[in-house]
């Protein structure tokens, strides 16, 4: 039988309904895509549970990957056969088989299986645009980074030593260390152990970084600021931890002449071409060795709920895939 996973208001993860679906006709534009993986993201959670507003009631995730059974007129980019992944909405990817938008579909290298490109295109893109545009992240400079053991920071760690930088992992907790380090930072902090402006400066003998990524939000703003070089730059991407507190502009004058930013996917995936681009730099890394596709952990579509949970609780490890 074929599924989606839906919910009519925000909530816990027991607020994810699964619901049977019907294979529907590609209409002009469309292709109908039997899915074989699915991308979970922190995004999801943040729709799922009323931080982030959707429209009620809606499907949920905004990556996946599968294969091409059928176009709708005006197709060309893609065929019957075709192996496919996709990034962004519209929503509803948590399901085992859709219609979508033809011309966001990216067709897969023949190396890649689908179960990577539904680990590594959501996360892998953001890497990049962050790494790359963002913030150019190249040879000598000083990159301290939340999040270095989950998934987006197991691409991004990697990524931006192969770039050349010297990367400052931040970690939640002791057990997390390891896997920042194996992800290739060259110093691993846990938040809260320690007065990580103070640590930061220490391990780059007074420089501080060049960059800051911090995904956390509230509780780590004014620590990411402190942990700047004069003229660094404060990348606020995500507020798992709760959004920040509003900024007065002088502080960033009082403490260097700081640039601060809160770039987002959309804005570096919309346009065809950008997006194109960015998620052929990504498979390009994934075939170079310079990131992995590893998912952590793999639930049955069905089991959506407790993917949720997994990470909600920090118990994920990694990258967390549905697969119907």
């Amino acid at each position: 039988m074929d599924i989606a996973i839906r919910l009519t208001q925000p909530g816990g993860p027991e607020v994810l309904r699964v619901e049977p679906i019907e294979k529907a006709h590609p209409g002009p534009g469309e292709a109908w895509i039997e899915q074989e993986a699915i991308g979970v993201n922190y995004l999801d959670v943040t729709q799922r549970n009323g931080t982030v507003p959707i429209p009620l009631p809606n499907g949920l995730g905004l990556e996946a990957s599968g294969l091409v059974t059928a176009t709708g007129a005006g197709v060309t980019n893609v065929a019957v056969g075709d192996r496919v992944a996709y990034i962004l909405g519209p929503l509803g990817s948590y399901a085992s088989g859709r219609l979508y938008p033809a011309d966001r579909l990216i067709r897969l290298p023949d190396e890649l299986s689908t179960e990577d490109a539904a680990t590594v295109l959501f996360k892998g893109i953001t890497a990049h645009y962050l790494l790359h545009s963002t913030y150019a992240v190249s040879s000598g400079s000083i990159v301290l980074l939340y999040g270095a053991a989950g998934a987006l920071g197991q691409l991004m760690a990697p990524w931006a030593k192969a770039l050349g930088a010297f990367v400052i992992g931040v970690v939640s907790k002791n057990l997390s260390v390891a896997r920042a380090q194996a992800a290739g930072c060259d110093a691993v902090l846990v938040w809260g152990d320690c007065d990580l402006p103070s640590e930061v400066a220490k391990l780059t003998s007074g420089q501080k970084a060049d960059v800051v990524y911090d995904g956390i939000g509230k509780p780590t703003f004014t620590a990411s600021l402190d942990s700047l070089r004069a003229r660094g730059m404060m990348v606020s991407f995500g507020a798992s931890g709760g959004v920040p507190d509003p900024v007065p502009i002088g502080t960033l004058n009082a403490k260097g002449s700081l640039f601060l930013t809160r770039p987002g996917l959309a804005a570096h995936a919309t346009d065809l071409q950008e997006y194109r681009r960015r998620a052929n730099a990504v498979f390009a890394a994934v075939a170079a060795g310079v990131i992995k596709a590893a998912p952590s952990k793999v639930f049955p579509l069905a089991d959506a709920a407790a993917a949720h949970a997994a990470l909600e609780s920090g118990t994920a490890g990694g990258a967390v895939l549905l697969k119907p």
